[in-house]
């Protein structure tokens, strides 16, 4: 079994006992929901490294019913095709604009704001390209259960100019693209996104 394998059934777990905890009637059910929390940080633990503490930090108690978080990230080609790309400060790597989605935007409304926030660029969201579920990719582990939602954008305006928390903007050409941030997106979602971009009448990707 594979470790995005391995890390999706211990999220599964998590959230069960999430949910039992949430609808627990008694103590005697509280305390192993509670002992079912503390095997599955245990085992992210001893899959990803991460301090156990931290991990703990990470799984904040569920309030309501667990939901898969969102990830909107967008493309933008220039005119000769050239995908822009931002420099994460978190990690030195480099990604496709976007980032959380947040609650009272819609995710094209998401993708706009990101744009602006991290390249300067006024953008239109102008079609779906994708929505990645990130157990079927080979992402690095993450406590969080996500999908990827990617717009297609076209920019309204020209002037890059980098945000407070992005270390640079630049275009790369689709076939000499720098180190990505494999959190964030990977060289093969790149790629299938590029390849729905310059496609007519293509349908998005999913899963």
């Amino acid at each position: 079994m594979v470790p995005n394998e391995i890390l999706t059934l211990i999220q599964r777990i998590k959230s069960i006992a999430d949910v039992g905890l949430l609808y627990a009637k008694d103590d005697y059910d509280r305390e192993r929901y509670r002992e079912l929390q503390d095997i599955t940080h245990r085992f992210h633990h001893l899959l990803s490294g991460t301090d156990l503490e931290t991990l703990k930090q990470f799984y904040t108690p569920a309030k309501d019913y667990p939901t898969a978080k969102v990830d909107i990230r967008g493309l933008l080609l220039s005119p000769e095709g050239k995908v822009l790309l931002v420099k994460e400060s978190a990690d030195q790597k480099w990604s496709l604009p976007g980032g959380w989605a947040d609650i009272g935007y819609s995710p094209s409304e998401v993708i706009v704001k990101e744009f602006k926030e991290e390249t300067g660029l006024d953008v239109v969201a102008e079609k779906l390209l994708a929505v990645f579920d990130k157990k079927m990719h080979p992402h690095p582990s993450q406590p969080f259960y996500v999908y990827k939602i990617a717009f297609l954008c076209r920019a309204l305006s020209t002037e890059l100019k980098k945000g407070f928390d992005v270390l640079d903007v630049q275009y790369f050409d689709i076939h000499q693209l720098p180190e990505l941030s494999g959190d964030r997106i990977l060289p093969s979602q790149v790629a299938i996104l590029y390849k729905k971009a310059v496609a007519l009448n293509s349908f998005p990707y999913f899963d």
